[in-house]
């Protein structure tokens, strides 16, 4: 078994966020609390070490109490840029990740990717619900033993590796605030 300790986890807060206006979406208030700070808070008890991947008001981040790294290439490559950032800033074996915008992701996430990691043999554990009757994956929830850069879309790089897919019964566990809109709604479906 993967102990805890032995993985970082990264928010992955870096986004350019074009559906949300362009806001930084991990600074929006969820409840009154910014969303990073949200996943940053549930993800801290599940890893041995948080970090955050920003590249806007880093000192924003700073404040939440954990590293802030921005993408070591610029241009806001997406969610692979950010987990290269997290990648050079890890001090540990394993790396978990989880975005900014969505803040009620189970409370047992890492250790269920890390047991299905462990036991499958595979390089990255991703979440996956049922949606539509077919098994969607949550790629930006996601467990790694190591990453290769150069690349931008997370599905087509996650496809060159062996995965397992884990399965969670509350999709909406993983529901995100890619708009203000859905943000919103988000806060108004918990109580």
């Amino acid at each position: 078994m993967i102990d805890r300790s032995e993985i970082t986890g990264l928010v992955l807060a870096g986004g350019r966020a074009t559906r949300m206006s362009g806001v930084d979406k991990g600074l929006q208030a969820f409840h009154g609390v910014p969303l990073a700070l949200h996943a940053v808070l549930r993800l801290a008890p599940q890893v041995g070490e948080v970090i955050v991947s920003a590249n806007r008001n880093l000192a924003a981040y700073e404040s939440m109490g954990v590293p802030v790294w921005p993408d070591p290439v610029g241009d806001y490559q997406g969610p692979l840029a950010g987990w290269l950032a997290g990648f050079e800033h890890c001090s540990t074996a394993y790396m978990a990740s989880v975005p900014c915008d969505a803040p009620d992701f189970p409370a047992d996430l890492v250790a269920r990717l890390a047991r299905s990691l462990a036991e499958s043999e595979a390089e990255i554990a991703i979440a996956a619900v049922m949606k539509g009757g077919m098994l969607q994956m949550q790629t930006l929830f996601s467990l790694f033993r190591y990453m290769q850069a150069g690349e931008r879309s997370i599905e087509e790089w996650t496809r060159r590796h062996r995965c397992v897919e884990v399965r969670f019964e509350d999709g909406r566990a993983f529901a995100n605030a890619s708009t203000a809109a859905e943000l919103q709604q988000l806060q108004a479906t918990r109580p």
